[in-house]
């Protein structure tokens, strides 16, 4: 799950659906399917991962590859 708005909104959405912290991996949340319905019947659009990185990418929230390295290692 993403936000082509801005990451408090993403950060406030996933806490509406009571997902921890811990589940956001820099610029995105992986949500299992019964999650993900949730979201959806919440509002969110389901789109395609071309999509998904066009829509980051023009917000200016996607995460370069060194950058994703350098979140997953807490540096």
């Amino acid at each position: 799950m993403v936000s082509d708005v801005s990451l408090q909104e993403l950060h406030d959405f996933a806490d509406q659906l009571g997902i921890p912290p811990r589940g956001f991996h820099g610029d995105h949340y992986d949500l299992p399917q019964y999650v993900r319905d949730k979201a959806v019947e919440l509002g969110a659009e389901p789109i395609t991962s071309k999509e998904l990185v066009r829509r980051l990418g023009a917000a200016g929230l996607r995460l370069t590859a060194l950058q994703r390295r350098a979140y997953k290692h807490g540096d």
